[in-house]
């Protein structure tokens, strides 16, 4: 949800503008303080930014990208295999267009990647589907020491400088170079066109790694519990940390996700576990898409579908809980991509009763202490600390 000041909202940033009354109480009735999710020497990442946010230094176990995705898919991995992101985009006059093909939808989406896999798939090459663009290649053998590139950092952006280099980047290029052939007059791509929307003219691949541990999230804070998610790569971590990971169905991980759906998800939990983690990325899609006006809706209805259900469900309970809100990383729309500054956290413990009063909760909301890495913090709100 982070960002910088955007001119068309008046010089605010989404989170300034948005209308998000829940959250404002949470932070008057809680407390708010600055966070730093990215440890030194890795990027900000999604993956890196939400293990920081359940506890884990990603620093001691962070292999890449897509092996937490693949764990998420339930796609098991060989010692040999290496995980690749393998997105379905939108390059025209070799630019970046569209990161995420227009957003394609899931069943258009796996009818390509199924189609790249009967040409493509080999002993050592298998393809497999996720939801609207994102989707893995798991890669027997595969190389490791190679440079990639998300493409939602390189938006409108010419691509030849952020093609595969390295070991045998040779082989990474060329299969994204027979993507393109096969893709080109696909029957799904012909209606995307002659609908106005973008088609997926290759696949790109990115965020490679070997199979990745964690330590289980009960050994470190005796809690058990679950993550609700759409992703496939928040999916995993709670997969690689032991926690429950039910499916919503509907959740797409944009604004037309199944708030509903994730907020009962997010209840069965509660009712049998100690605590649950719901993830929503729409904010972030927005933030790559360039989008501020839609970022702030994005952000509203969060607040609106997501926290308000939730934090009237433990009031109504009428037993102690702590709820945190926070945000992993900066999207700002005037980068279209991922920034490493701090973000803001707010921990409210309740029963409050009915909370009047609000307080920001923005880029600049409780800047006076000095920044704690996210993961330090989470050990002093996690009951073993």
């Amino acid at each position: 949800m982070g960002d910088y000041p955007v001119e068309e909202l008046g010089g605010r940033t989404p989170l300034q503008a948005a209308n998000m009354p829940h959250i404002h109480r949470i932070a008057a009735a809680g407390s708010v303080r600055q966070i730093v999710t990215v440890p030194p020497g890795l990027p900000p990442g999604s993956d890196v930014c939400n293990l920081g946010l359940l506890g884990y230094n990603a620093a001691d176990n962070y292999t890449g990208r897509a092996p937490i995705e693949a764990a998420g898919a339930g796609i098991p991995m060989n010692p040999g295999d290496v995980a690749f992101r393998c997105n379905l985009v939108t390059i025209e006059d070799g630019r970046m267009k569209d990161y995420s093909a227009g957003h394609i939808p899931t069943e258009e989406a796996t009818d390509l990647i199924n189609d790249l896999a009967r040409e493509l798939s080999s002993e050592e090459l298998r393809f497999f589907p996720g939801i609207s663009y994102r989707h893995l290649l798991i890669w027997n053998n595969g190389p490791t020491d190679l440079q990639t590139q998300p493409p939602h950092d390189i938006s409108d952006q010419a691509v030849d400088a952020y093609l595969p280099s390295g070991d045998r980047e040779n082989e990474a290029r060329a299969l994204m170079e027979k993507s393109k052939a096969i893709l080109a007059d696909h029957p799904v791509n012909r209606k995307r066109v002659k609908d106005g929307q973008s088609p997926a003219t290759q696949i790109w691949l990115w965020g490679q790694g070997r199979a990745m541990s964690l330590k289980p999230f009960f050994d470190l804070y005796g809690l058990e519990g679950g993550i609700i998610t759409a992703v496939d790569l928040v999916r995993g971590i709670g997969v690689l940390a032991g926690l429950k990971t039910p499916i919503v169905e509907g959740a797409t991980g944009f604004i037309d996700t199944n708030y509903p759906g994730k907020v009962e998800a997010a209840r069965d939990i509660l009712r049998e576990s100690d605590f649950v983690y719901v993830h929503v990325e729409a904010p972030d899609e927005c933030g790559h898409m360039g989008d501020a006006q839609l970022k702030t809706r994005a952000i509203g209805e969060f607040d609106e579908h997501i926290v308000g259900p939730l934090w009237k469900f433990l009031e109504q309970a009428g037993d102690p809980y702590r709820l945190i809100i926070a945000t992993d990383h900066r999207t700002p729309v005037s980068v279209r991509g991922h920034t490493p500054e701090p973000v803001p956290i707010a921990v409210l413990d309740g029963p409050t009763g009915d909370v009047e009063k609000t307080a920001s909760f923005d880029e600049n909301s409780g800047a006076i202490a000095a920044p704690a890495y996210s993961y330090e913090f989470m050990r002093t709100v996690l009951p073993k600390g």
